[in-house]
């Protein structure tokens, strides 16, 4: 009788588990929503926190309208694996690393600095990476690294051609200065305008650089004035582009044209330098203003004023949102293309697996319309080629242009590329 008793409550056992084991068995990682890891990284701290911050932001609000409102990715979660940089080359390396070994399938950065601080051990190790903004020197001759959208260099071409074909009406070449930040975010509009001044008919005057932290250019920009030149070109970011632009003002250097790279042109530049310096001034975007009648703005505008509505207008939110959108549709493709089990890892051969089955089956995502289609072309990883100039109106940043192609340049054909 005892052993009929202790049998009992064992098969009952036995039967549970015999019930349970089909729901246990079909609870594989994509049936309940497995995770899929991106590293980010954005200098919300140091020098540009003024770009940075707002760029996490956006980042940030973007994965959780992903999440939330869209179910993820093929009802996967995306898990954001947020890094700030403080635009340090020290920490950027270490946190590339950490996104390698915490199993990310690739990782964004918002500037072309913190790429090229990343782009070596990246590239060694085949982990794919795209940045925010980018420079010629992170992705030529192309690698593992990606540009969502058109380059510094792009900016100085798109630029220059605007300039040459409606303000220019003197005789003879234009000549242009340029004050360019010391690192990848200057040296890019330097490789663009050196690659492409001869042909457009620019006469360039010797470069005059800044540091992030600069608090006065006037000592260069008297230099650029004794030089009398028709046009001034900076590539920059918000806070030192401010300070060169009330160094102008105060030199008195009105009847100069002035031309911004994508970089600088924000808000938060308008609202440095103060909407009466900045009028007037010029520059090139790459990522749809915040007035434009696009699909993408609702939702954004819509995350932001919940969130963080301080950043309400900037560009660099509204960039960094875009990059989340565009990480979401390379993994799409990805789990589309190979399945989630070979991406679960996070290793190696899921890195291979994002980068062709992912980035370079991209072939004209729109992107809700916040910047050009995004596409992978072979031998060019720029994913979007669209520019368009805008003008500061009234404290505005309005456009002046459609969207306009920039053209593929192969600086590494050049020997000066890559020459510090």
């Amino acid at each position: 009788m005892k052993t009929k008793i202790l049998m009992l409550p064992l098969a009952i056992l036995l039967s549970v588990i015999l019930i349970m084991t089909p729901f246990v068995a079909g609870c594989s990682q994509e049936e309940d929503g497995g995770t899929l890891k991106i590293g980010s990284m954005t200098p919300a701290t140091g020098p540009v926190a003024d770009k940075g911050l707002a760029g996490r932001h956006g980042l940030e609000d973007a994965i959780k309208y992903i999440n939330t409102e869209l179910g993820g990715v093929r009802g996967h979660p995306i898990e954001l694996v947020y890094r700030d940089s403080g635009y340090d080359a020290s920490k950027v390396v270490t946190i590339v690393k950490e996104f390698m070994d915490e199993g990310c399938l690739m990782f964004t950065t918002h500037s072309s600095t913190e790429m090229s601080y990343a782009m070596g051990i990246a590239n060694d190790a085949g982990f794919p990476g795209m940045a925010t903004y980018a420079s010629p020197i992170i992705y030529r001759p192309p690698r593992h690294i990606y540009g969502q959208a058109p380059d510094y260099g792009d900016d100085w071409t798109a630029f220059a051609t605007y300039y040459m074909k409606n303000i220019w009406k003197g005789y003879g070449k234009p000549k242009m200065a340029l004050l360019l930040l010391n690192n990848p975010t200057g040296k890019g509009a330097k490789d663009g305008a050196t690659a492409m001044a001869d042909k457009l008919g620019i006469e360039l005057l010797t470069p005059e650089e800044h540091a992030s932290t600069t608090i006065s250019e006037m000592e260069a920009l008297t230099r650029v004035k004794a030089k009398n030149p028709d046009v001034i070109f900076i590539s920059s970011t918000p806070a030192p582009t401010a300070v060169i632009l009330r160094n102008i003002r105060d030199l008195q250097m009105s009847n100069i044209t002035i031309g911004l790279g994508h970089a600088s042109l924000t808000k938060a530049l308008v609202d440095l330098a103060g909407a009466d310096v900045a009028e007037g001034t010029y520059g090139v975007v790459s990522t749809a203003a915040w007035t434009d009648n696009v699909p993408g703005l609702a939702k954004a505008k819509d995350y932001c004023q919940q969130y963080n509505p301080q950043d309400s207008g900037n560009t660099d939110y509204l960039s960094t949102w875009t990059t989340a959108l565009i990480a979401a549709q390379i993994l799409q493709h990805a789990v589309d293309n190979v399945g989630y089990d070979k991406l679960a890892k996070g290793d190696a051969e899921a890195w291979s697996a994002i980068e062709q089955n992912g980035i370079q089956k991209l072939s004209g995502y729109d992107v809700q319309g916040l910047q050009g289609p995004v596409r992978y072309t072979v031998g060019d990883n720029r994913l979007d080629k669209l520019l368009r100039v805008c003008k500061v109106t009234n404290g505005q940043i309005m456009p002046i242009t459609d969207w306009t192609e920039a053209p593929l340049i192969k600086y590494e054909e050049f020997s000066w590329f890559g020459a510090k």
